[in-house]
């Protein structure tokens, strides 16, 4: 899809932009040098789960309060990278400069701003944060980090989605869905890759304790039989020691678990090329009692798995998939 966006017709070409930005990521507040005079254009393309936009505009602010987010289900992170010339991020205690050859990423689910003040072009990613976080952990360790794009597996991320962007019309949904996996597996390499995403409130040891424990349950999410004492026994070191580095970060192990495993339950639910029933899903991913699966997952994204479906049975009918419940 592509907006193209000026003063014409008797509307502000901001008042426009307003509308097509909030259609294609979120509800964001704008604000511009002059409002009436602002033009821009934004493409976009879908693959699967990751949306994908290229936007040409003038100098802007994007704003984004509680109010916007505050009924959301399913939290997604931006990841922008500019191409012309530098931008600005706050989000929380954090603030960052991008300049072009990298990227940064930024929360869907707390406030933030995010500035150009010249006309840029920068490409833009929207993902679910359950994707990344499935695979990688929490978001709030690398939100508002600006990561270099100039070389490694991050260069390669971003010329894997210039790459897609202009085969994306030779390619049907499931390739473009499959494509779409692959970028996210991409970018959280990219994440990762960089020392910083492991700081941590606790001392560098514990904090290397906490990733490999993190990262034995996710690489074991499937194992009906994990559990704190496997993940203790594969780190060697004692449940006790264990459950107070997950303490200290504010979690417990089952809670960890658990939510690792609803995320990657919510990722399928939204795949619109996905044909397992609910309960399917559910199991595949450690759950074997449907109602407690059911229950944990209204707590988490506000909604029950059927309420995520049919939104994905929604967008799979507009591009002429049929999925089974």
């Amino acid at each position: 899809m592509r907006y193209t966006v000026d003063s014409i017709g008797g509307r502000a070409g901001g008042d426009a932009w307003q509308a097509a930005v909030t259609e294609t990521y979120f509800p964001l507040d704008t604000e511009y040098r002059n409002r009436c005079e602002f033009s821009g254009e934004l493409e976009t393309w879908s693959l699967g789960l990751i949306g994908v936009s290229r936007m040409t505009c003038d100098a802007v602010s994007y704003k984004r309060h509680r109010r916007h987010f505050v009924n959301e289900r399913h939290a997604s992170l931006l990841i922008s990278v500019p191409e012309l010339s530098e931008v600005n991020f706050s989000q929380g205690s954090r603030s960052v400069k991008c300049k072009p050859g990298g990227f940064i990423l930024e929360r869907g689910d707390a406030p933030y701003e995010f500035w150009h003040s010249q006309r840029n072009a920068l490409w833009v990613l929207k993902v679910p944060s359950s994707g990344v976080r499935s695979r990688i952990g929490s978001t709030d360790r690398f939100s508002a980090l600006s990561f270099d794009a100039t070389r490694g597996i991050a260069a390669l991320f971003l010329d894997t989605v210039r790459t897609t962007i202009g085969r994306v019309g030779e390619i049907d949904e499931a390739a473009r869905e499959m494509t779409g996996r692959y970028i996210l597996e991409m970018l959280c390499l990219s994440i990762v890759s960089d020392d910083r995403v492991l700081d941590s409130n606790v001392s560098s040891i514990r904090a290397g304790h906490l990733h490999r424990a993190e990262q034995y349950i996710r690489d074991n999410i499937k194992n009906h039989g994990l559990g704190p004492q496997a993940v203790a026994d594969h780190g060697g070191i004692s449940l006790r020691y264990l459950q107070g580095l997950f303490q200290e970060n504010k979690k417990s192990i089952n809670g960890f678990i658990r939510d690792s495993r609803l995320d990657h339950c919510a990722e399928e639910l939204m795949s619109v090329t996905s044909t397992a029933t609910i309960a399917e899903i559910a199991y595949r991913w450690g759950f074997a009692d449907q109602s407690q699966f059911s229950r944990h997952y209204r707590t988490r994204f506000g909604c029950s798995p059927g309420d995520t479906r049919r939104e994905a049975a929604l967008r799979a009918r507009a591009a002429g998939i049929s999925l089974r419940h």
